[in-house]
């Protein structure tokens, strides 16, 4: 008689990695290339998990191509996607990156909110508000890096 064999299920983890220039183009190419790529992935365009990916990635590749911009450098865009089991799809990670190490975005629970009448301040607000989580990481080689992650629920 033979030992019952367990079995787990397949786990694919699909990642998208690019560099885009550091200004207003390239964060708007950013955008909608990442968003092709989940769309890609099965979390189709319109979905309420693709547009708070879209204001995140446009979020994020804003400040990277603002706030971030060292000339001559580009920043850099990473998705992935890991399956979930039982009660999520699976979680998505946005992470934007950049070479500039002094001008770092404030962490979660460091943001300032703007006086009314100012004309920006808002955007990490809205990823605050939409990310399952998120955090700004130092990197290697010198720069940092925003993650921001999504759980993606039936």
């Amino acid at each position: 008689m033979e030992a019952p064999t367990k079995t787990q299920p397949n786990v694919t983890v699909r990642v998208f990695k690019r560099q885009f220039s550091s200004n207003p183009r390239g964060a708007r190419l950013a955008r909608r290339i990442g968003l092709y790529r989940l769309h890609t992935w099965g979390i189709p365009y319109l979905s309420d998990a693709s547009e708070s990916a879209a204001l995140i990635i446009g979020e994020l590749t804003a400040n990277a191509a603002t706030h971030g911009r060292v000339p001559g450098r580009d920043f850099e865009l990473c998705l992935s996607h890991t399956p979930g089991g039982r009660e999520i799809l699976g979680v998505l990670r946005i992470e934007v990156s950049d070479t500039r190490t002094e001008c770092r975005p404030p962490g979660p629970g460091e943001i300032a909110v703007p006086e009314d009448g100012d004309d920006s301040g808002r955007g990490m607000l809205i990823v605050d508000a939409l990310a399952d989580r998120w955090a700004v990481i130092d990197r290697e080689p010198p720069g940092k890096t925003v993650r921001a992650e999504l759980d993606l629920l039936y």
